[in-house]
């Protein structure tokens, strides 16, 4: 097994407080011969940590095919001196593996007590929000506006190790030890991608909200609901995303948020249709306690379809139900409105869940 030991220099990309304190954090990443733990091999340990006011590299390198037992010691040795371990899908990949080799070769594995950031797993959720093409370290790269170029990419680099073990060529070595060097080093690059959690899933404070009216192409009038919202958190990239009837866009602490509104008429259902009549001529339905006195010839008993009770004027659309009464155009639309003249926005807990159903509708 080689050691390899030095220190590093990395930006500060993100505020590493909200992760814990930077002596207790270990980045890593691991190089294999292949993707299961049980039929392929180990052979490359790349961590990042911070010690005296500096960041340091360490790897280790099995450089035959029975040291992988070695890294595995030490790696473990090691971790016993950190609580929380960052990487880039490690919770699907780097970890699992790693057991299923301890396993294999009859070593002790312990993770027990350690707090496990997965940056991949942490922006999963918000995908379809960012417009990322897909969730790998590249696309990530792109989003935020970074530029890396690999030489080789981790599978390519299988036959090199294998080739490494015939020949033990140093060019074949500083290969496999830079490219997990790069990677180790372009992980805190995209760690500012965890902003956007940070800034989703904490609370918004309402700065200001406008009722909006414009014309359409065909002339028609069209009103939306602009609501500007602010966060304690700030984003490095700006995001738009649409999913109608709502519209977002996001930049530094901002949220701006667009909402078409409906005008014209809507139903409100009940739900418990048995107990009511439909009224034929009047089309809306009554309860029974009060439709006994209606003539025969005007009512009929009420179905799903018909039980429900009319209101025009202007509506906001809210994916669940907040604001009473529910309003609906047909009973099983996904869509429910409330009349808007109903929307309290000064209720803060009213709206952080209105808000956080928008955001969810935006990434579904």
């Amino acid at each position: 097994m080689i050691t390899i030991e030095k220190p590093l220099s990395l930006p500060d990309t993100y505020p590493l407080e909200r992760i814990g304190n930077r002596e207790e954090i270990l980045f890593f990443d691991i190089e294999t011969t292949g993707f299961s733990g049980d039929h392929s091999r180990l052979y490359l340990i790349g961590c990042s940590f911070y010690r005296n006011n500096c960041w340091h590299l360490r790897q280790w390198f099995a450089d035959t095919p029975e040291s992988e037992e070695d890294l595995l010691h030490a790696f473990f040795d090691f971790l016993n001196q950190f609580r929380i371990l960052v990487h880039f899908n490690g919770d699907r990949f780097d970890i699992p593996y790693l057991k299923k080799r301890c396993f294999s070769l009859g070593l002790s594995c312990d993770f027990s007590g350690l707090k496990s950031i997965d940056i991949y797993q942490r922006i999963k959720p918000y995908r379809k929000l960012l417009g990322l093409d897909s969730l790998k370290q590249k696309s990530i790269e792109i989003f935020l506006g970074i530029s890396r170029s690999d030489v080789c990419s981790g599978g390519e680099l299988i036959a090199v190790y294998e080739e490494y073990l015939f020949t033990h060529k140093r060019h074949l070595y500083d290969l496999l030890i830079l490219h997990n060097e790069d990677d180790l080093k372009g992980m805190p690059a995209i760690l500012p991608i965890l902003c956007y959690p940070d800034f989703l899933e904490h609370a918004f404070c309402l700065t200001s909200h406008k009722n909006r009216q414009k014309t359409d192409e065909n002339g028609e009038s069209l009103h939306s609901l602009d609501l500007i919202c602010e966060s304690d958190y700030t984003i490095p990239v700006p995001f738009t995303a649409a999913n109608p009837p709502f519209r977002c866009y996001a930049e530094g602490n901002r949220l701006l948020l667009s909402i078409d509104l409906f005008d014209g008429t809507l139903k409100h259902f009940y739900p418990n249709y048995k107990d009511y009549y439909y009224l034929i001529y009047e089309d809306t339905a009554i309860h029974k306690s009060i439709g006994e006195y209606v003539d025969r010839n005007v009512r009929t008993k009420a179905t799903a379809r018909n039980c429900y009770t009319k209101k025009t004027g202007c509506f906001v659309p809210q994916p669940g139900p907040i604001w009473e009464p529910v309003m609906k155009k047909e009973p099983k639309d996904k869509i429910i409105y409330a009349a808007l003249s109903d929307m309290n926005l000064n209720d803060p807990e009213c709206f952080q869940r209105y808000l956080i159903q928008i955001l969810k509708y935006l990434t579904n």
